[in-house]
């Protein structure tokens, strides 16, 4: 079925896909029109390569900054839990957050207070190294690590599935929901996308699985140029 996928899918690759423009010379992240692509069609795009963890260390991404307001007083971590609260929560001095609910969608739970919640790296900074990102500059790799410009780059989620995934792939990890399969199937394809980031064999492998049983599903990525 994975071979049969890969080859439905070639033809439409080149009618689909946006057309690579540079990336600018201070590493900013440039935004772009966002591309929509059937799940299949863009599993099928991800380059493939081998994967090293050479020389990896968590600091090589600093986090969390300031975010996408310096003046607002919120790091990235604070604005990510504002913007994916379910249920308003309160903000004190220094962006302090007080009450609110929100939704872990890895594992379906309801969280009351910021405490419970981890903001996922979609792609985890060791899996990003693994697949790329060493060969950035240090401002490139703070931008993907505080990245809001994609909502699918960061989530918050329960504590408890953050760091059962850890730094994982597909292939290694999946939520524990059935129903948030073909959305994290998306949003991980989403953003390594967006961020011109590999997958190896069997990661893909196991994305093309996913995806043959999420067909109504698309992806929707901006490239971070």
């Amino acid at each position: 079925m994975i071979s049969l996928m890969r080859m439905a899918t070639t033809a439409a690759l080149a009618a689909l896909l946006p057309l690579s423009a540079p990336a600018a010379a201070d590493d900013t992240v440039v935004a772009a029109a966002p591309t929509v692509l059937p799940i299949g069609v863009a599993v099928s795009s991800l380059p493939v390569a081998d994967e090293s963890r050479a020389g990896y260390v968590r600091t090589a991404f600093k986090h969390w900054n300031a975010g996408a307001n310096p003046d607002d007083g919120c790091n990235t971590r604070q604005e990510v839990l504002i913007s994916e609260a379910v249920g308003t929560p309160e903000l004190g001095p220094r962006c302090t957050i007080t009450g609110g609910i929100w939704s872990s969608y890895y594992d379906e739970t309801a969280v009351t207070g910021a405490s419970g919640l981890d903001i996922d790296h979609m792609v985890p900074l060791a899996e990003a190294w693994d697949s790329g990102a060493s060969a950035w500059t240090a401002a490139r790799r703070e931008a993907y690590a505080n990245d809001l410009g994609q909502p699918s780059s960061l989530v918050a989620v329960t504590a408890r599935s953050n760091r059962s995934k850890s730094d994982q792939d597909p292939a290694e990890w999946l939520p524990p929901a059935a129903g948030a399969l073909c959305r994290y199937g998306a949003e991980w394809t989403a953003t390594k996308l967006r961020w011109g980031l590999t997958v190896d064999e069997l990661e893909k492998d196991r994305l093309l699985d996913i995806a043959a049983g999420c067909s109504d599903q698309s992806v929707t990525f901006t490239p971070a140029l």
